[in-house]
C-alpha cells in the first residue's frame, strides 16, 4: 500500500500540470480569472505563514499589497519600463513591503489579540490615506502603467505563469518553515507565547520575521497586480476587501494548516469572479462574503479540511472497531447479539 504522503505528493503534480495547461485553452477569460484565483491562493497562503502559524490575526495584509503595487507603478513611471522587462520589479515590490513591515511589526507585535487586531487596521487606514493625499502616488487618480502593446489573445498569459510561480512558491516556503525549528517556535507562540519564551523561544524575534516574509509574498502579488490590472487606485491597492478575502480563504479552509488556505482560495475566488459579473449592487457580493465570513467562524472555527479529517478519521476508527467486533465474536457466555454491557448484572436495593 502506498504511503500517504505519496498519494499527496501525486495530487499536487497533477494538481500543478492541469494548472499548467489552462492558458494553452485560448480562452482569454478563464485565463484572467485563473489570475485572480493564483494571486488569493499566494496571498492566502502568506497571510497564513504568520496569522496561521502564530495565532495572531492580521488585518494588516493588504498594507504590504499595496506598498508592492505603488512600488512597480512609481518605478515603472521614474524608469520609463515598459515590455518584459517589468516582470523583473515584482520582487522590488516585494521587498519594499518587507521594508514596511519592520516598523510596522516592531509597533503591532508588542500587543496581542484584539488590540493587535485594532493596530493593524489602523496603519492599513494610515497607508490608505498616505496614497489618496500624497501627490507622488497620484491621489484620487492614481498611476496607470504604459501601454502593454501585446497580443490580445495571450496577453494574460506572462501575468498567469508568474502568480502560479509566486503561488507555488509561497506554498513551499509555507511547508518548509512548518517542518522546520522556526515553525516549531511559531506554532509553540499560538498555542501559549509565554510558555514558548520561558522556553528561549525569542517570541519577537521570531513573529517579526513571520510577519517580513509574509509581507514580502504578499507585497509581491502587489506588484504583479498594477501591471494586470493596469492601474494603482487607493481603494483597490489598499482595499479592506482584501483582507477580509484573504482571512475568510484561510479560516474556511483550515487556519493554521498547510492546505487549507489553498483550499479555501481555489474554492472562494471562483465565487467572488462571479458575483462581480453577475451581482449589478457592488455591495451585494461583500456582504454576501460578510455573513460567510460569521458563518465560518461559529460553525466551522476550524475550517472545512480539519473538520474533514477528523470525522473521517472518527469514522474510519469506528469501521476498524466494528469489523474486529464482527472478527472475535461476543465474549464467552453470551449469547449471539449481546454485548457486555447488556449483560452486567444489575444491583438491587433489597427492599
Amino acid at each position: 500500500m502506498r504511503s500517504p504522503a505519496l498519494w499527496r505528493a501525486a495530487g499536487l503534480a497533477v494538481l500543478l500540470a492541469v494548472a499548467a495547461l489552462v492558458p494553452l485553452d485560448g480562452n482569454v477569460v478563464l485565463t484572467q480569472v485563473g489570475v485572480l484565483v493564483l494571486m488569493y491562493v499566494g496571498a492566502a497562503v502568506a497571510w497564513n505563514i504568520f496569522s496561521g502559524f502564530t495565532g495572531y490575526i492580521s488585518l494588516g495584509a493588504a498594507v504590504f499589497f499595496g506598498v508592492g503595487v505603488y512600488t512597480v507603478a512609481l518605478l515603472t513611471k521614474h524608469l520609463n519600463l515598459v515590455g518584459g522587462v517589468v516582470f523583473a520589479l515584482y520582487p522590488l515590490g516585494g521587498l519594499a513591503a518587507a521594508v514596511v513591515a519592520v516598523p510596522f511589526g516592531l509597533i503591532a507585535l508588542r500587543v496581542r489579540r484584539h488590540t493587535f487586531v485594532v493596530v493593524t487596521i489602523a496603519v492599513f487606514f494610515i497607508f490608505q490615506l498616505m496614497a489618496y493625499n500624497f501627490s507622488w502616488t497620484g491621489g484620487a487618480a492614481g498611476l496607470i502603467p504604459p501601454f502593454l502593446n501585446w497580443d490580445a489573445a495571450t496577453v494574460y498569459n506572462p501575468f498567469y505563469y508568474t502568480a502560479m510561480l509566486i503561488a507555488v512558491v509561497s506554498a513551499v516556503l509555507a511547508w518548509a518553515i512548518w517542518g522546520s525549528r522556526f515553525g516549531l517556535q511559531l506554532r509553540a507562540i499560538r498555542d501559549d507565547e509565554d510558555r514558548a519564551r520561558g522556553l528561549g523561544v525569542r517570541t519577537m524575534r521570531v513573529k517579526l520575521t513571520a510577519f517580513v516574509i509574509s509581507g514580502f509574498l504578499i507585497g509581491t502579488l502587489g506588484g504583479l497586480y498594477f501591471y494586470f490590472q493596469s492601474d494603482a487606485l487607493p481603494q483597490y491597492a489598499f482595499n479592506p476587501f482584501f483582507d477580509l478575502t484573504v482571512a475568510l480563504m484561510a479560516f474556511l479552509g483550515g487556519f493554521g494548516t498547510l492546505a487549507g488556505p489553498i483550499f479555501g482560495a481555489l474554492l472562494l475566488e471562483p465565487y467572488l469572479g462571479w458575483a462581480q459579473q453577475q451581482v449589478t449592487n457592488t455591495y451585494a457580493a461583500q456582504i454576501v462574503l460578510g455573513v460567510l465570513f460569521l458563518v465560518v467562524i461559529i460553525l466551522l472555527p476550524r475550517g472545512i479540511l480539519p473538520t474533514v479529517g477528523e470525522r473521517l478519521t472518527a469514522l474510519r476508527a469506528y469501521m476498524r472497531r466494528r469489523a474486529a467486533e464482527r472478527a472475535t465474536g461476543p465474549p464467552a457466555g453470551l449469547p449471539v447479539g449481546a454485548t457486555a454491557s447488556s449483560a452486567e448484572p444489575t444491583t438491587r436495593r433489597a427492599s
